[in-house]
């Protein structure tokens, strides 16, 4: 049997698959996030270890666990673990979406190598700028650091005693050349760290430990037990969905947009606020625009006029073109292409006929016309985009699919019903670091192809051009 442990924000995940990536059993366990002050997000790392246990558990109670014979992690990417020399905990992680290290982040990234070396902008969500707001702000901590691990690198101390990342969760720190895929003494210097600060590093599918015996034993396993490098949860989610050779992409429509394509080769274009990060398999590397606000805009929508969001969805019967209301979806920002933390959405050209539906459409083309924007920079940079898989709760709208493929003029895959995510996906990587080849890294069966609507791709191409303008409009008004 094989692991996939998948540590997300609100709770932690594990599946147990068999050589044919058969479904043997799965559990969940809760987490919390604590917000002590305004734009702060932290996770005591302790309970990730309670939901693990917790996780094993109740695997264990299901099935029998002696036959595991390799484990592969999955996690939320960019928190800063900071441990001492005695392995001991110094504060609580800061998370992804923590935002107080905004000056921080700006200070890096008006340093040109910070770009140049990692691909990506400085963002206050990375590794290093929150590390760097420890050192202005509680250098007693600081002081003490003696590793700077990434979430689920913590989770592998407790399952192996090693000290080791992978590259795709790396490559999110701000301290890798994202191109040679190692450590960069030059950007961490200019952090006030070492090299011998930071775990070790495999690729995804390489072995970084084996479980420790005492775990062994608990669960009455008694043969070794590979633990794989695994992936940051966008790279394992791409491995569980079959994306990882140039050419591949998905299309993630959850509470944020995600629109990932696979490289074998490395392009980064930072100024266009695209990441571009390490794969989780050897010699790839893959590119992201990232929505702060995709199904979240249809759930604020929905509440702002009492209804259902999916029955809002079911009742739009078929794609039409969009009209002259343009919705903006930035709720909170906006991250691909524009970097921008302030701008705030809008409606614009509200008319007399725009009723209940027509604002729903717009607040699905408003998304749309995000993802067009990412699906440009991506491919301005050489990425190839051939076919694209559909993920996430929003993918069970076939109206916002069609938009969608309208929109990018490309047709759109929906996988028949199943888990297809990080945790599957950090299972199929357990399972090459016990042996298996690459070919495991399969795309789900198709349950439907959304083609899309050619008669609509001019009318959806002008409403992108007039979304473009508008931004540009409003971002100094809101």
């Amino acid at each position: 049997m094989h692991l996939g442990l998948d540590l997300g924000t609100s709770s932690i995940k594990g599946l147990l698959i068999d050589d044919n990536q058969k479904i043997i059993a799965e559990a969940t366990a809760p987490m919390a996030v604590s917000r002590p002050q305004d734009g702060w997000s932290e996770q005591d790392p302790a309970e990730w270890i309670k939901g693990a246990e917790s996780v094993f558990n109740a695997l264990a109670q299901k099935t029998d666990l002696s036959k595991l014979v390799s484990i592969g992690l999955s996690g939320h990417m960019h928190g800063a673990t900071l441990i001492d020399k005695n392995d001991k905990v110094l504060r609580p992680c800061i998370l992804w979406n923590d935002t107080r290290s905004h000056a921080e982040a700006a200070e890096m990234d008006s340093d040109a190598e910070f770009r140049s070396v990692s691909g990506n902008i400085v963002f206050p969500g990375f590794t290093a700028p929150k590390v760097a707001w420890v050192r202005n702000n509680e250098p007693e901590i600081f002081n003490q650091i003696a590793k700077v691990l990434l979430p689920k690198d913590y989770l592998r101390l407790w399952l192996t005693g090693g000290h080791v990342a992978e590259m795709s969760d790396a490559a999110g720190t701000s301290w890798l050349d994202t191109g040679k895929r190692d450590w960069s003494d030059s950007l961490l210097q200019k952090t006030g760290l070492t090299r011998d600060q930071m775990p070790s590093l495999v690729e995804g599918n390489e072995a970084s430990g084996t479980l420790r015996s005492v775990l062994c034993q608990k669960y009455g396993i008694t043969q070794s037990v590979v633990v794989a490098g695994g992936g940051g949860d966008n790279a394992a989610s791409g491995i569980g969905v079959g994306v990882a050779k140039a050419g591949d992409a998905f299309v993630s429509l959850g509470t944020s947009g995600v629109l990932f394509a696979a490289s074998d080769g490395y392009a980064p274009d930072a100024a266009s606020a695209v990441h571009t990060f390490c794969h989780a398999l050897p010699k790839t590397w893959h590119q992201m625009g990232v929505i702060l606000s995709a199904t979240d805009s249809l759930n604020w929508y929905a509440k702002l006029v009492g209804q259902d969001a999916a029955q809002l969805t079911k009742a739009l019967g078929e794609l039409e073109a969009p009209s002259k209301t343009l919705f903006m979806p930035y709720l909170g920002g906006e991250r691909t292409p524009h970097n921008d933390a302030a701008v705030r959405g809008a409606f614009i050209g509200l008319e007399h006929a725009t009723n209940t539906a027509a604002g729903t459409r717009a607040v699905l083309e408003g998304v749309v016309h995000a993802f067009r924007d990412s699906f440009d920079v991506l491919t301005s940079t050489g990425t190839k985009i051939n076919r694209i898989m559909a993920v996430g709760g929003g993918s069970k709208s076939d109206y916002w699919l069609s938009a969608i493929a309208t929109s990018l003029q490309m047709p759109i895959d929906v996988p028949v019903a199943g888990d297809f995510g990080g945790a599957l996906g950090a299972a199929r990587l357990g399972m090459m670091a016990a042996g298996a080849s690459a070919d495991i890294v399969t795309r789900p069966q198709v349950a439907k192809t959304i083609t899309p609507n050619l008669q609509l791709s001019n009318a959806f191409a002008d409403a992108h051009q007039r979304y473009r303008e508008a931004y540009k409009s409003i971002r100094n008004l809101t």
